[in-house]
């Protein structure tokens, strides 16, 4: 336990491994190895940055099993952005559904949940849309050119929400322009940075809905392209 503790890649070790196991083997140690220990162990969360920092410090919401993988090595943290791709057929799109399947170009989870074993930090969301070239070929809606929310009015003054287990991650009645960053050159397109990141994790049904006020001037081939984007635990 100790060895691992000291070797462990992670901030917020004691969080992670469990502050009554900590202290278990630490027990026995001689004044000089328990004051490294502690030290390990109190180690503030600023070396990590970004989702990474953040999935830290919320290594205490973390499943047991899921911690005592991290701590075994058997998993561990990766980037991850969750995607999907819809047609816009009426006012409500809903980007994820059960009957859903992975396809790639198309959407990287299959049913609205994730992989069995992952929990997942989600830190922005980047919504675009784009135009199929050919909307009854599956192949060109593969091929689309998204670009930001500004090049479709109607879309631009939609609404959008978030929820994972029928629990809000963002609010309903959030205005789609919080993704129109086409002057702000410190982000890519489409991106919006949530101020309070969510976990969702792998029995969660997930369900991002953009809700439009018109589909005045939106092309019948016009598509929505939405990424969950953040950090996720990994085999």
């Amino acid at each position: 336990m100790i060895d691992e503790i000291m070797d462990s890649e992670y901030n917020n070790v004691g969080e992670l491994f469990g502050f009554g196991e900590l202290e278990k083997a630490t027990r026995h140690l001689n004044p000089m190895q328990k004051v490294k220990a502690i030290s390990r162990m109190s180690r503030q969360i600023k070396g990590s940055r970004r989702s990474r920092g953040e999935m830290e410090k919320f290594f205490k919401q973390l499943p047991k099993h899921v911690k005592q993988e991290l701590v075994k090595g058997s998993l561990r943290l990766a980037d991850w952005t969750i995607y999907s791709v819809k047609p816009i057929t009426s006012k409500t799109i809903k980007m994820f559904e059960p009957q859903d399947d992975k396809e790639v170009g198309v959407r990287n989870i299959s049913n609205a949940k994730l992989p069995k074993n992952t929990v997942f930090l989600v830190s922005g969301i980047i919504l675009l849309t784009g135009a199929s070239t050919a909307p009854q070929d599956p192949e060109a809606n593969k091929a689309i050119n998204f670009r930001t929310l500004s090049t479709v009015p109607a879309i631009a003054n939609g609404e959008f929400s978030l929820k994972a287990n029928k629990k809000q991650i963002v609010p309903e009645n959030q205005s789609n322009r919080r993704f129109i960053t086409d002057n702000d050159h410190t982000v890519q397109w489409g991106y919006y940075k949530l101020d309070n990141p969510r976990l969702i994790k792998d029995e969660e049904v997930l369900e991002f809905t953009v809700e439009l006020g018109t589909q005045f001037g939106i092309p019948a081939e016009q598509y929505l392209y939405v990424g969950l984007d953040g950090t996720a635990t990994t085999p």
